[in-house]
């Protein structure tokens, strides 16, 4: 793991709750005092962390100039794990597989919200191609608030072959394009499956899409042509999540 500074009262909140363990410094404006800020250096107090009262034009320094609102944590990014931890999970898992595959994605607030989202809607795993994507970085894990660290990332280097055996073990592979036949309300997610988002503006790549069982699109009524990344990662989530609740 390598340890990098975050900032912002919903960062550091957001770390305290899920990864204290991960903590390693912290730095605060010696000249505020409130409540919000006087809680969230009790709590790092109990973890034995003794913040370091220094002046705002440090914090400024620690922060490369963003909005710190007066607090800087040191922290040990969480890290992607590997394709055998992937292997590992899928033959353990004993509920209904559900994972959400990022073609290329390049945003680092899209994956930070795509995991958000992931979280929300049980997804057992996030797998990410290792070239030409963004991994996991402060600002996808402050995007994130917390999620970066209870999701699983699975950062694979050939995704191609990932879906192939993926499918394999019985997970169906559904891939979002605009150009597919059907929309999300047309097909039947109560299966173990993939869902695929491909990159911001282009769309899954050839390989990618050629693994797919089923291509499936949202329903787009209005002048624009496509929805932001993570926005239609979340629809299409959301849609899997109302179809599993439905009782059988």
């Amino acid at each position: 793991m390598s340890r990098v500074k975050i900032y912002g009262i919903h960062s550091v909140q957001a770390a305290l709750d899920y990864s204290p363990q991960h903590i390693h410094q912290a730095w605060v404006d010696s000249h505020r005092q409130d409540r919000r800020l006087s809680q969230l250096l009790e709590d790092l107090k109990k973890l034995g962390i003794n913040p370091e009262k220094v002046d705002r034009k440090k914090l400024d320094r620690l922060a490369d100039g963003n909005n710190h609102q007066s607090i800087v944590l040191e922290i040990e990014l969480p890290s992607a794990q590997s394709e055998d931890a992937l292997k590992q999970a899928v033959s353990s898992l004993t509920g209904m597989p559900l994972f959400l595959v990022l073609d290329n994605v390049q945003d680092p607030h899209n994956l930070g919200a795509c995991l958000r989202t992931a979280d929300a809607a049980g997804v057992h795993g996030v797998i990410i191609t290792k070239d030409n994507a963004v991994g996991i970085t402060p600002t996808v894990c402050k995007v994130a608030s917390g999620a970066a660290e209870t999701v699983p990332v699975y950062q694979v280097t050939n995704l191609s072959r990932t879906l192939r055996w993926l499918k394999d073990q019985g997970i169906w592979i559904f891939g979002a394009a605009g150009e597919a036949e059907q929309t999300l309300y047309q097909c039947d997610f109560k299966l173990p499956m993939a869902l695929v988002i491909g990159a911001e503006g282009k769309g899954m790549r050839r390989l990618t899409r050629e693994q797919c069982d089923w291509l499936v699109k949202l329903p787009m009524q209005g002048s624009v042509s496509s929805l932001n990344l993570s926005v239609a990662t979340g629809a299409m989530l959301y849609e899997i999540v109302r179809q599993r609740s439905i009782p059988s």
